[in-house]
């Protein structure tokens, strides 16, 4: 039997949740394999767009990756939107928004929601200046992960998402990790 290796990883904005890039209009994209010497095997558990960051697991055990992105676990995001949020707002967000998922309308799942008042955990940086209008964040988490799901449900609500920080998968935690930060995990 062989070993298996486990990490959680702070994945930066503008990388790509990948080790190789085989696309040719893509080949300055930036890489997760630029970042730490991996073991050979490794691949990412999940995926976070390259305009999002943070938490992401990584692992050369299959069984393991393909429990986590299954199974009904709970992925955390702390979202900066363009706008201010409301109850109302969290309450759509709660009962589940009419999205669109390889063309069709799609209703996404229960989640749970919430305003974000306190942001000092997360790492600072700079999006955008405050004279374009008042930002707010919240806090959405999912047991589903569809292509660009969080940024899909704030745009169909009316508050465009800015900056996406995952922050929790299951009981893995960012915590006060910062870009690029590698961390061995034992399963």
């Amino acid at each position: 039997m062989s070993e298996h290796y486990y990490f959680k990883i702070y994945k930066p904005y503008n990388y790509l949740s990948q080790f190789v890039n085989h696309q040719n209009k893509r080949k300055s994209k930036k890489l997760l394999g630029k970042l730490y010497h991996f073991p050979e095997g490794i691949m990412a558990v999940g995926r976070l767009d390259e305009k999002s960051e943070g938490l992401l697991l990584l692992t050369t055990d299959g069984k393991f990756s393909n429990h986590i992105t299954s199974s009904k676990i709970e992925k955390e995001y702390h979202v900066m939107v363009d706008g201010i949020v409301t109850p109302s707002v969290i309450t759509q967000l709660e009962k589940g928004i009419e999205i669109s998922v390889e063309g069709k309308p799609y209703k996404t799942k229960l989640c749970k929601a919430k305003i974000l008042n306190d942001t000092s955990h997360i790492f600072e940086r700079f999006v955008r200046d405050k004279r374009h209008g008042a930002t707010s964040w919240l806090s959405i988490t999912l047991t589903e992960g569809k292509f660009r799901q969080v940024r899909k449900m704030t745009a169909k609500v009316g508050l465009p998402t800015l900056r996406l920080v995952r922050v929790r998968i299951g009981n893995y935690k960012l915590d006060a990790m910062t870009p690029t930060e590698v961390i061995t995990i034992s399963c």
